[in-house]
C-alpha cells in the first residue's frame, strides 16, 4: 500500500510532432488540475502526418525511453499520425511500466454513442486518412456509420505556423470542406490534434449544421477516468504542478505556443532524438 501514493504523483507523459498534442495537454490540464505533465515536441520532425510509419514509430520508441526515465504512470499519443502508426507498438514496448492510451479510441467511442446510423466526416492527415485505423474501429462498432474520410494535408503546416483566423485560412478550409467526400455529414471528427485551432473557422463554415468534435476533451476524459479506477489521481498540493517541455529542436513558435495554451512561463529542454 506504500508503493501507491508515490506512483500517483508521477507525471502524465504526452508527446506529439510539435504544437498539435498542445491541445490535449491543454484538456488534461484543466480537466486534471493537479497532475504534472511532461510533454515531448518532436519539432526537428513535424509533421508527422507526411512521415512513414517506420519513421513515426522510430520516434515514439525513443521519445517513450525519456518519458519512461521520467516515471510517468501515463504516456498518452495526442497525435493521430502516432496513434494510428505507433500505439501497439508503444503499448507494448512500454509494458507494465506505465499505461498507454491514444487519441482515437475515445473519440471513436463518443461517434459510436451518438452518431449510430449517420454519416459522419473525418479530417486528417494522409497518414492518419490512409491508415484507415479510424474506419476500421468505428466498423468494427457495427452500428451502421457511414464514415466519410478527406486528407486534408495543407492544414496542419499551416496552422504550426500559426497561419489561420485570416481570409486566406478561410479559402483553403472551405475548398477542402466542401468537397464531395464530406457531403451530407451529420458531425465532422477533427482526426488531427491541430485542429481545434481551426474549430471557430470550421464551425463558421458549417454555420451549426454539423457537429464539429474536438477530439481533445474526450481523450482527457477518458485519461480522468482510467486513473480514478487505477486509483492512480495525483494528491492535490498548495502548488500549481510544474509541467516539462521537452523539444527535439528549438523553435520560439513551439515556445509561443506553449506559453500560449497554458497562461504561463513554461520550461523548454531540448532533447535531440538522434543523439
Amino acid at each position: 500500500m506504500d508503493h501507491a501514493p508515490s506512483r500517483a504523483n508521477q507525471p502524465i507523459g504526452l508527446f506529439d510532432s510539435g504544437i498539435g498534442g498542445l491541445t490535449v495537454a491543454r484538456a488534461v490540464a484543466q480537466r486534471l488540475p493537479h497532475e504534472r505533465l511532461v510533454y515531448f515536441g518532436d519539432t526537428a520532425h513535424l509533421p508527422y502526418g507526411d512521415k512513414s510509419t517506420a519513421a513515426i514509430q522510430s520516434y515514439a520508441v525513443k521519445i517513450c525511453d525519456l518519458l519512461l526515465r521520467q516515471q510517468c504512470k501515463l504516456i498518452m499519443i495526442p497525435c493521430n499520425s502516432a496513434s494510428a502508426a505507433a500505439y501497439d507498438l508503444v503499448r507494448e514496448y512500454v509494458g507494465s511500466k506505465a499505461r498507454v492510451l491514444n487519441v482515437i479510441d475515445p473519440i471513436v467511442a463518443y461517434v459510436g454513442q451518438h452518431y449510430a446510423g449517420r454519416a459522419v466526416g473525418l479530417i486528417g492527415t494522409k497518414q492518419t486518412v490512409n491508415s484507415n485505423a479510424y474506419k476500421k474501429k468505428i466498423d468494427a462498432l457495427d452500428v451502421g456509420i457511414d464514415l466519410r474520410s478527406l486528407a486534408t494535408p495543407l492544414l496542419a503546416p499551416m496552422i504550426e505556423e500559426g497561419f489561420f483566423q485570416n481570409k486566406i485560412s478561410d479559402d483553403i478550409i472551405a475548398s477542402y470542406l466542401a468537397h464531395p467526400a464530406l457531403a451530407g455529414i451529420e458531425a465532422l471528427v477533427l482526426a488531427c490534434t491541430h485542429y481545434p485551432l481551426i474549430k471557430p473557422q470550421i464551425d463558421a463554415f458549417y454555420a451549426g449544421k454539423v457537429a464539429v468534435l474536438d477530439a481533445s476533451e474526450a481523450v482527457a476524459a477518458h485519461a480522468a477516468a482510467y486513473l480514478e479506477a487505477e486509483n492512480l489521481l495525483a494528491a492535490p498540493a498548495a502548488t500549481a504542478p510544474a509541467h516539462h517541455f521537452y523539444v527535439s529542436d528549438f523553435t520560439p513558435a513551439f515556445e509561443q505556443s506553449t506559453r500560449l495554451f497554458f497562461g504561463q512561463e513554461v520550461q523548454l529542454e531540448l532533447y535531440p532524438l538522434w543523439e
